[in-house]
This record gives structure tokens, sequence and C-alpha cells, in this order.
């Protein structure tokens, strides 16, 4: 037996293969044979053979020397019985401890697995975890969840891509940037103007409410432009009274806020497009510029798409308690009319039925704050903060636009 001992474990596990259990003891028990496991690829072992235990056990004992006379067999024998248990048990345990054919497996050869197995692997993990409790109600949040993320992601990338960047008010002008301006009127030119109306001028043809008047002409200070107003209304048909308190704004605004540089024919545009030019609601424009009858809107009642506006002066201006009206030839409200209402006409009075009166102040309205109307910008945004409509805006521009073409080259 101690033979057979160092021929199992007396090698090096390292470099030799191990060899087979040890032959059974003597006393004919059968080796224990050791649980294959799944991984071995060796067939299973065939049971032992008893007979052939037997004979094996026989031949072994022949060898054996004879033992001397009047000694006891080895079974019956108390000292040598207990000696072989003894021996037969420490093979025994060997073969258990050995735990039969042993094989050598790599570690990296027992972790190593396929990119296919592992993706078998998560959607058989993932199907067994979805049939359970909690994947019934977590799955569909996350498949809800990942719906909204990409709609989110392709919203991003292809709305903005299909709609554009928004046209912005100044882009979206015809060709022209600013309406088509016609040449002030020069025939005959009016005096170098100091100060706004109201204070004295030099000499010439004073500015409204001066107080010396060294030549003033007949009638309204814009009478002075006859001449080139019905050159001018021949071509584009605007009154000649109506074009005489158009161009005497500009030149006015000229001398007083030249940095403003506003054309006769944006004042002319405005006044076609909210009145045609004083003759609304079979109003008439008289020759001192005044329009009767009075031009007054609808209550600004915020009916039929018009604000609301509640009375702010108590009925003075427009006659309604209740609500605010438009007034005019160039349709200011009560309040506005009170801000920036002017007297061009020198008769002391500042008059929104008057056409020189509110073509003035909306001339003065027009260039608060600065602006340059022959800048884009400046222009449209004076324009829609006259009346925040975008039709509206659009519509003055055509006008003017058209007002400038066809007087371009009139003296």
């Amino acid at each position: 037996m101690g033979d057979t001992r160092r021929v199992v474990d007396g090698e090096r596990r390292s470099t030799a293969r191990p060899l087979r259990p040890a032959a059974p003891p003597d006393d004919g028990t059968p080796p224990i044979p050791r649980q294959r496991r799944e991984r071995d690829a060796l067939p299973p072992k065939p049971p032992a053979d008893p007979a052939r235990d037997a004979g094996a056990a026989d031949a072994e004992s022949g060898a054996k020397p004879q033992p001397e006379p009047g000694a006891k067999p080895d079974g019956e024998s108390g000292a040598s019985g207990p000696q072989q248990t003894d021996s037969g048990a420490e093979a025994k345990a060997e073969v258990a401890a050995g735990g039969g054919r042993r094989r050598r497996m790599p570690f990296a050869h027992a972790v190593r697995t396929r990119p296919r197995q592992l993706a078998v692997g998560a959607a058989r993990a993932t199907r067994a975890w979805s049939r359970q409790p909690g994947g019934r109600t977590t799955l569909p949040a996350l498949f809800l969840l990942a719906l909204v993320a990409a709609a989110a992601t392709a919203g991003a990338v292809v709305v903005p891509a299909a709609v554009g960047r928004p046209e912005t008010v100044a882009e979206a002008t015809p060709s022209q940037s600013v309406p088509q301006t016609a040449a002030a009127p020069a025939t005959p030119p009016l005096p170098e103007l100091t100060g706004m109306p109201g204070t004295a001028a030099p000499t010439g043809t004073p500015l409204p409410g001066a107080t010396t008047t060294p030549v003033l002409p007949a009638g309204r200070p814009a009478d002075s432009l006859a001449g080139w107003a019905q050159r001018v209304s021949a071509i584009t048909g605007v009154p000649v009274v109506a074009l005489q308190a158009y161009a005497y704004a500009e030149l006015v605004l000229a001398q007083t806020n030249r940095a403003c540089q506003l054309s006769w024919t944006t004042l002319a545009a405005i006044g076609y497009v909210e009145s045609r030019h004083g003759a609304a609601n079979g109003a008439t424009l008289q020759a001192d510029g005044r329009a009767l009858p009075e031009i007054k809107g609808q209550p600004l009642d915020g009916q039929g798409g018009r604000s609301r506006i509640l009375d702010t002066d108590q009925g003075a201006l427009d006659d309604d308690r209740v609500h605010d009206r438009a007034l005019g030839p160039m349709q200011f409200i009560p309040t506005t009319w009170q801000e920036i209402g002017a007297d061009a006409d020198g008769d002391g009075v500042k008059n929104p039925h008057d056409i020189d009166d509110a073509a003035l102040a909306a001339g003065l309205y027009l260039c608060k704050g600065g602006r340059n109307m022959t800048i884009p910008g400046d222009w449209w945004g004076a324009i829609l903060s006259y009346n925040d409509v975008r039709r509206y805006a659009q519509a003055v521009f055509d006008k003017a636009d058209e007002y400038g073409r066809l007087s371009r080259n009139v003296r």
C-alpha cells in the first residue's frame, strides 16, 4: 500500500497527469466511486467486477510469503486484524481525498464567453424579469420613456430643419428695405427752421405758433407748397390739401429732428390706410385742412378684433364716456393725442381733426426714441408702434413705396 500512495501522489501535479486510483485493498472492499461532473468529457467508469477483484486479491496473497508454523492466519490474529483494517481505511480515505480522476481546467478558458452567448443570456434574463410582477410594471414605463426620448431627439433635429428660423418683420419686407422716397418739396423753399412748433423763426415763413411773422403767407403755412402739391397730386391721386400737410411736416422735422429723416411718403401712406386722406365716413378735407364731418372711429370695446380701451378723456374729444375712439384723418386715440398733439397751422388749437396738426403729430410720434426712418428696423418698428398689426404695416409699406416711385422725379 505504501507503493500505491507514492505512485498516486508522489509526482508533480503541475506536470504529471494524475493516475487512476490505487487497486482495492486486500479485504475486497471496492473503491468508492467519485461522482463525475457534467463538464467531464470521459465516459462513466464501468462498475467494478467482484470476481475480477477477488482473483486479483488471491493472486496477490499467493505471492506473499507463507506464515510461520503455529502462527494464526491474518484474519484470526487479533494483532494483525486491526492493522489490516487501518490500512484499508487509509486507502479508502486516500481514494476519497483524491476524488478519482482529476482534470486541469485553465481559469481563462473557464470564464471565456462569446458575445452572442452574452446577448442571448441577457435576453433570457430580461424576458424572465418581465414576467415577474415588478417587471410587468417597470418594463412598459421604460419602453414609454424610450419612445419619448426618441421623439424629443427627432423633434430637436428634424423640426428646426423643416421649419427653419422664424422670419423677422424686417426680413419679411419686399425687395426694398424701406419704402421708396421722393425728393422733398423744394418749390418754394421754406426758410431755415430753428425750433419746434410754437417758437419764433428768424425770417421767412414762420413755424406754427410763431410770435413774429415777417413774411406770413396767406392762409396756413403749408399753402406755400401748393405748386409742388398740385404736380404730385396729378401723379399720385393724393388730395392737394393732404399733400401740403404731409410735406410741411417733413420739412419741419428735417429742421427739428434731422436724425429721423422721415419722408412725406410714409405720412401719406398712413393717411391713406387710416382714412383715405380724410375721406372716411363721408368726410371731406376743407381748404383749411379740417375734415368735416369729424372722423371718429368705432368704440374700442374689444369687439370685432378691436382693442378694448375704456374712456380716458371723459368724452371731451370723442364724445364717448364709455370707451375711447380713434380720431381724425390720422386716427389718434385720445391718450396719444394728449401726449403728442401739435399745432401745425398756427391757429392756436391742437385739433386731431385738422390734417395739418395730425400729420405733424404723426411725424413726431414716429420719430420718438431716436429712430432713423431710413433704417429698416427703425422704420418697421415705428409703423408697428403706430398700429401693432402686421397687415397694417405691410399696407403702409406698399402705399409709401408706390408714392415714392410715382413722385421720384417731381420737383
